[in-house]
């Protein structure tokens, strides 16, 4: 007897619908799965056989053949395991076939028949919604990431037996509902603040900016000085996600495992710090089967990278394509595979190896060649991709021990909050091609219709290229920088003021190197 069980499989981080058909004939007793399966996928006939004797059920002493559609995709992961089991009890006339129309079934099995959470439900939950189906089964434990897809019912289940009780008829199920909005209202509660950094009004402005932009900062500056502090208190002043930003750092996440049961939505701007012996792989994605890797892991939020020159010179050299695209493209023989990973880079570095270099308070122990061989390891192509360059030097004991807060993080983020609202409003009235949300992501065309400058600003412009040797590249960032501060300044033009402090922004290009 033939039965067909709908499922659903992740490729990168997009779901798609697969057919398990399970073929049950009277021969010699064997178990074969086709349509490239994986090891896992493989390994799946030795946990149903157990799971459906283990949960009552007698298992077909015959030839069992099992199809996974489309046969061209190779398939990985245990999730197949319920869809199989379903399956096979359907082709034995255990359950119903007309009752598993419309249905799609995700889980893994445990030898006693109790079900295991997967990987990527909100991508296969989306897939499954885009195909009409009215019903979703899945682990208890990706209900709520599942049910965030609207339109579709999902169903917790515990154990194959529940799940062949709920498609029978004997057991009601209520669908699971995730309340997005107390999602968003516990992640708009935040651990850290920027007003517990004292002093560093210069690199609060430039972080502010960043923000405001969605620009890349490079801050360098000696042990202590607060450069991680700062960093880690820039999603705070970050927009709060959008429902669509959310859903889709959320399939990325859920992709990889790293949704938590009690936080099934990723309601805050991810902010992503790998270790400096992180791999290639492990930084913009990888593996046989390529998986997201930290890159993308921060889409829509922020990767920082400390102590940057420790990094290894081909994860950094990496990173310039997602700067550059806001994805990753991974090759393979049989297929490619797309990321995404917009992100803003935050970067943080010691002027030296030993950290000292040019504080009038410690003596530099390090030779000139060392600082330059260690300065050396950061790539002009790279820092060309860093828009704004921040000295960030170590504070005087006034500023430590002072009682005065500073603004706090809602303060700043309100101006901000502002100012990637007009940059929202002018990119939709240009009618762009391709959603563009902030400064940072205009390309040349965008530049030259929306940073026009006049010819005080243009002569400041030329003094700071001559001076500075800024590449094509330097210059089009300026001019993002500058159209950020003026928006943030609320005005409709480009001041030369805010060229001026755009091109502060460029001086270690120089200065420090």
């Amino acid at each position: 007897m033939l039965s067909r069980v709908l499922s659903a499989a992740v490729y990168g981080v997009d779901g798609y619908i697969v057919a398990v058909e399970t073929d049950v004939t009277h021969a010699l007793s064997a178990f074969n799965i086709v349509g490239l399966p994986d090891a896992a996928v493989k390994e799946s006939q030795h946990r149903v056989q157990a799971a459906i004797k283990n949960s009552g059920f007698t298992f077909p002493n015959r030839k069992i053949t099992v199809n996974l559609a489309p046969a061209d995709i190779k398939k990985e992961g245990a999730a197949f395991d319920l869809p199989m089991a379903v399956g096979i009890l359907a082709a034995s006339g255990i359950l119903p076939p007309d009752a598993l129309r419309d249905l799609a079934f995700l889980g893994e099995l445990s030898l006693d028949g109790s079900l295991r959470p997967i990987k990527g439900a909100v991508s296969m939950a989306v897939a499954a919604g885009q195909a009409g189906l009215r019903g979703l089964i899945v682990p208890t434990q990706n209900a709520s990431e599942a049910a965030m897809v609207e339109g579709l019912n999902v169903y917790g289940i515990t154990s194959l037996i529940e799940a062949a009780d709920f498609v029978k008829g004997a057991l009601r199920v209520e669908p699971t509902h995730t309340d997005v909005a107390t999602l968003f209202a516990q992640a708009a509660v935040q651990a850290v603040d920027l007003a517990e950094v004292h002093g560093h009004e210069h690199a609060k402005r430039a972080l502010e900016i960043a923000a405001a932009g969605g620009h890349n900062a490079l801050m360098i500056g000696p042990p202590g000085s607060g450069k991680t502090m700062l960093a880690r208190r820039l999603p705070t002043i970050l927009p709060p996600m959008t429902m669509a930003e959310a859903l889709e750092a959320t399939r990325i996440h859920s992709v990889v495992g790293a949704l938590s049961p009690d936080r099934p939505l990723v309601a805050t701007r991810p902010f992503r710090s790998p270790h400096h012996n992180v791999s290639e792989s492990g930084t913009i994605g990888g593996g046989s089967v390529p998986r997201p890797g930290e890159a993308s892991l921060a889409h829509n939020g922020v990767l920082f990278l400390d102590e940057l020159p420790e990094f290894r010179r081909d994860v950094l050299e990496a990173l310039r394509q997602p700067l550059e695209d806001g994805e990753v493209t991974i090759g393979r023989a049989r297929s490619t595979f797309t990321f995404p990973a917009r992100f803003m880079l935050i970067c943080a570095m010691n002027p030296c190896p030993c950290g000292y270099a040019g504080d009038p308070r410690h003596a530099c122990a390090c030779s000139p060649q060392k600082i330059r061989r260690y300065r050396s390891k950061i790539s002009g192509p790279l820092l060309d991709r860093i828009d704004i360059h921040i000295e960030v030097p170590a504070l005087k004991y006034d500023d430590i021990a002072t009682k005065r807060a500073g603004e706090s993080s809602s303060t700043v983020a309100e101006r901000v909050a502002r100012a990637r609202s007009t940059q929202v409003a002018r990119f939709a009235a240009a009618g762009t091609r391709h959603p563009v949300y902030c400064n940072a992501q205009m390309g040349p065309q965008l530049i030259r219709r929306f940073c026009p400058v006049s010819s005080q600003s243009d002569e400041i412009l030329r003094a700071a290229i001559d001076r500075l040797g800024l590449s094509a590249r330097a210059y089009h960032r300026v001019l993002k920088v500058a159209r950020t501060i003026a928006d943030l300044e609320g005005k409709e033009s480009i001041q030369p003021s805010h060229i001026t402090e755009a091109v502060q922004y460029r001086t270690l290009d120089r200065t420090a190197w």
